[in-house]
C-alpha cells in the first residue's frame, strides 16, 4: 500500500548484505512498530479515546473513528489463527521449509508472521504461540513467533 493510506508498515525497501535477507524501508506510520522490534518489543496501536487495540497501524481508530491513537507494548502471546508451509521457491534470505501464518495476540489483533523454532508437521491451528525477535541487521530487526513453552 502506498505511504497515504496509513495501513502499511513499510514502502518498498531494499536488499541488505546480511544473508541477503529484504529489508523494508519504514513508513512513516509503521516506524513505531519496526522501532519497539529493535527494542525486542511488538507494538501495536491503541485508541486513547475507546481503548480499541488495532493492527496494522491506520491513521483512525476503526471502532469510534478518533485520530487519538498511540502505541503500547503488546503482551508478545497469542495463537495460530491459520498457516501454511512454503515448501519450494523462497525469497532471498529464507530457507524451506518454512511457515508462514495469522497469529491472534492476546489483545485481539490479528498479526501475519512467521513461525520459528517449530517442524511444519507439529504446528496446529490453536497452538500457543509468543514473539521472538531476529536482529537481521544493526538497524533491523524481525518479529517472529515460536511455540509457548509452559516454563517460560
Amino acid at each position: 500500500m502506498d505511504g497515504r493510506t496509513g495501513y502499511d508498515l513499510c514502502e518498498g525497501g531494499t536488499m541488505s548484505s546480511h544473508k541477503e535477507r529484504f529489508i523494508p524501508r519504514f513508513s512513516r506510520w509503521g516506524k513505531p512498530f519496526w522501532e519497539g522490534a529493535k527494542r525486542h518489543e511488538l507494538m501495536i496501536q491503541e485508541c486513547s479515546d475507546c481503548g480499541y487495540k488495532n493492527y496494522p497501524p491506520t491513521l483512525y481508530c476503526p471502532r469510534c473513528l478518533s485520530s487519538n491513537l498511540k502505541w503500547v507494548k503488546a503482551s508478545g502471546k497469542g495463537r495460530v489463527h491459520s498457516y501454511t508451509v512454503v515448501y519450494e521457491y523462497p525469497p532471498p534470505g529464507f530457507k524451506t521449509p518454512y511457515i508462514i501464518a495469522l497469529i491472534d495476540l492476546e489483545e485481539g489483533v490479528r498479526m501475519l508472521s512467521n513461525i520459528v523454532d517449530c517442524s511444519p508437521e507439529d504446528v496446529k491451528i490453536g497452538m500457543p504461540v509468543e514473539v521472538a525477535f531476529i536482529d537481521v541487521t544493526e538497524d533491523f530487526t524481525l518479529p517472529v513467533f515460536r511455540p509457548l513453552k509452559e516454563e517460560r
